[in-house]
């Protein structure tokens, strides 16, 4: 580490004496800024176009909302953030993590989100806790994200049902289906078990090394205080941050702020993620909150608000994300942390596609050998 900080003290401009040498490398910075920026430009990236987008929907509400938004945004990784500490430093006790590496990981991987596809961000953040952690597997912070998701999940399922209950006639539609079909849903119990059955039985001798390592990623469970207290409480007040957050930009734009518009956003959003493989749910974000968000604004009201929200809150997780990175690990540490972690993920995620498409040619192989073998073989 102090290797790190001798190179971000070289390269930056807070410690020099001489202000002639101060204001040589801040004019440097702002001509590297500059360069790198016309490269991605002539790359095509369009850069400079996203920058305009930005300072066209900053403009366009008043800067009390954009404030208050990212105060709440900030609220909501931090405490995300925290519960993952929490978490964490159960199943890894002797791992030395402290609450701001796991912040400067878990907002890193926020911001990658922002513009990566499928949600490669969440992925590099989980690589990230392990090259941070000592001892740490990564059978066992998937074990972690397990726990750390309880809340979210069950949470989700509240919008789900609640939507699913206050929309007019859905529940009336689903019961009359279940009505006319008796026997559909005892079959689909029945059949959904045995199914889950065959898999245990196929997949139990692979998968029981990997579940013993991440059992180690629950062990706060068995502390049910500290679960409470350290995880449930701070995921809850995220989902708080959240909710105002949500809020804040609908008053924005002039959108009624009621329980009801605010829960069809976030249960929109979710199904937009599950759904969407471009960065952030960009565009099918866009659809679904404009409908439903229909019955009270226009569809170009709307349309606008999940947009401008939406470019936002990313441009902040990358303003947050890179200013508690370069001030936990030095500019060049964060650098490469995040760097390896993205590239990490990306070939952690070509091997799992690749060992798919080995399994699946060995299977194919195997069953062309028993055809070819005959059945008195």
């Amino acid at each position: 580490m102090s290797v790190l900080h001798h190179t971000v003290r070289t390269v930056t401009p807070f410690h020099d004496v001489s202000r002639k040498r101060r204001l040589g490398k801040v004019a440097a910075w702002f001509i590297g800024i500059a360069a790198v920026l016309a490269l991605c430009h002539l790359a095509g990236f369009g850069l400079l176009d996203w920058f305009e987008n930005l300072w066209q929907t900053m403009t366009a509400i008043s800067p009390g909302y954009i404030v208050a938004g990212v105060f709440f945004q900030t609220i909501q990784t931090s405490l995300t953030a925290l519960a993952w500490y929490s978490v964490l430093t159960a199943a890894f006790p002797d791992g030395g993590a402290r609450y701001r590496d796991i912040l400067a990981a878990y907002a890193a991987g926020v911001a990658l989100n922002g513009v990566l596809p499928a949600n490669i961000g969440s992925f590099a953040s989980l690589l990230m806790y392990v090259a941070l952690i000592r001892g740490s597997t990564f059978p066992g912070v998937i074990g972690a994200t397990v726990v750390q998701k309880i809340f979210f999940v069950l949470i989700g399922a509240f919008v789900y049902v609640y939507l699913f209950i206050s929309v007019p006639g859905t529940l009336n539609l689903q019961l009359g289906i279940v009505d006319a079909h008796r026997l559909l849903v005892p079959l689909l119990i029945v059949g959904g078990g045995v199914l889950v059955a065959l898999l245990v039985k196929v997949f139990w001798s692979r998968v029981k090394g990997l579940w013993e390592k991440a059992k180690q990623g629950g062990s706060i469970l068995e502390h049910k205080r500290d679960y409470v207290v350290k995880v449930l409480l701070p995921s809850f007040g995220s989902w708080i941050a959240k909710l105002v957050v949500v809020g804040i930009f609908l008053a924005a734009y002039s959108i009624p702020v009621t329980f009801h518009t605010i829960m069809s956003v976030i249960g929109g959003n979710s199904l937009a993620n599950l759904v969407s493989f471009t960065p952030g749910g960009v565009g099918i974000t866009q659809v679904v909150n404009s409908v439903s968000l229909a019955s009270v604004t226009t569809t170009t009201n709307a349309a606008a608000y999940s947009l401008g929200q939406q470019i936002i809150v990313t441009a902040w997780n990358i303003t947050f994300a890179t200013a508690v990175v370069t001030w936990v690990f030095g500019w060049t540490g964060g650098k490469q942390l995040v760097g390896t972690s993205y590239t990490g993920a990306k070939e952690e995620a070509a091997a799992q596609s690749a060992a798919r498409k080995e399994r699946k040619a060995e299977k194919k192989e195997g069953k062309r050998a028993e055809h070819d073998a005959g059945p008195g073989a």
